[in-house]
């Protein structure tokens, strides 16, 4: 079957399900590619396909617009409902039955890990169609505009596969396949997603769909240790959040929104991307789990460190309150 019928029949089902939610408009992008004479063009200008053409301004007027609102639309909704889903799983007490009772869930852990396949499904058939389509612009005219578009989606953050939620629902993931209760009674989010250790450094590892691999190092690259108290950056790049915070400039008690926006991720050197930094539960749960010496001793030398940087930043409010 070919994937742009195996994706109507997704988006299909999606609506069948009475779930709403926005897609590619894979067929749409296609008959604007048809539609387009580039290719004409360049062959009866005897073109040389390895050099990349102008752009084409039957295509891009329409094609790429309508793909990045497409996309945009399509990590926004993966985004939110990946948060209340998560939110839900670590709420405890009144809030989660609060919660329960708002979303009008069923009240078991199937439910959830249903929700979290559902998620996943989605997130990865997306990408495939973007990663498609963009594959199919380049080979109709004969450039790589489709490639550089990727990379500006990349750099706006709308490329799903780079959202932290993501990162989060594979350590949901297996944090439920570890769960005593649900291990006999739930079916798994997606084969092949696990944790994995080399010479001692972890990294999340999953196979997904259409040949697409996830592998994310779990190594803070300030501290070169494992992870602890992790969070995401804008830009998708994972720090422990006292090392991102002093990149970022910022106290631990005034915390990543009080960055300047001028502040840059030290690894890509983009601006503006604590303030909108996600804390990452799940692995945090996860890492704790699987590493419990490690977390126990890192827990132990982080509240001495905290202790001693909570103590700096009153003394140095103190001191501008009376003047010295």
């Amino acid at each position: 079957m070919k994937f742009c019928k195996k994706y109507e029949e997704y988006m299909k089902a999606q609506e069948q399900r009475k779930k709403k939610v926005p897609g590619v408009g894979f067929k749409n992008l296609k008959k604007i590619l048809k539609r387009c004479r580039r290719r004409d063009l360049v062959q009866s200008q005897n073109h040389d396909p390895s050099s990349c053409p102008q752009h084409c301004p039957v295509c891009d007027g329409t094609f790429f617009p309508s793909l990045l609102n497409e996309m945009s639309a399509v990590v926004g909704s993966f985004n939110q409902r990946a948060q209340k889903l998560l939110e839900l799983h670590l709420a405890s007490g009144f809030h989660k039955y609060l919660i329960w009772f708002k979303e009008k869930l069923q009240k078991n852990h199937v439910a959830l890990i249903q929700e979290g396949k559902d998620l996943v499904s989605y997130a990865i058939i997306n990408a495939v169609a973007m990663r498609k389509i963009l594959k199919k612009y380049d080979k109709i005219h004969y450039c790589k505009q489709g490639e550089a578009f990727k990379s500006q989606v990349q750099s706006m953050h709308i490329e799903i596969l780079q959202s932290p939620w993501l990162c989060e629902l594979m350590a949901f993931h297996i944090n439920i396949r570890k769960s005593k209760v649900t291990m006999n009674k739930a079916p798994v989010l997606f084969e092949g997603c696990s944790l994995i250790f080399n010479d001692g450094k972890p990294s999340l590892s999953c196979a997904l769909f259409d040949s697409v691999k996830l592998d994310i190092d779990l190594t803070c690259s300030i501290c070169l240790d494992t992870l602890f108290d992790a969070v995401s950056l804008t830009c998708g790049h994972i720090f422990c959040y006292i090392c991102a915070c002093k990149t970022g400039s910022v106290t631990i008690v005034d915390g990543l929104k009080a960055a300047n926006p001028k502040e840059k991720c030290p690894l890509c050197r983009e601006a503006g991307v604590y303030e909108g930094a996600v804390h990452l539960e799940e692995l945090n749960i996860l890492l704790s789990q699987s590493c419990p010496d490690y977390w126990e001793k890192r827990l132990r030398s982080e509240r001495v460190e905290r202790v001693r940087l909570a103590k700096e930043h009153w003394d140095s409010q103190m001191r501008a309150f009376i003047g010295v």
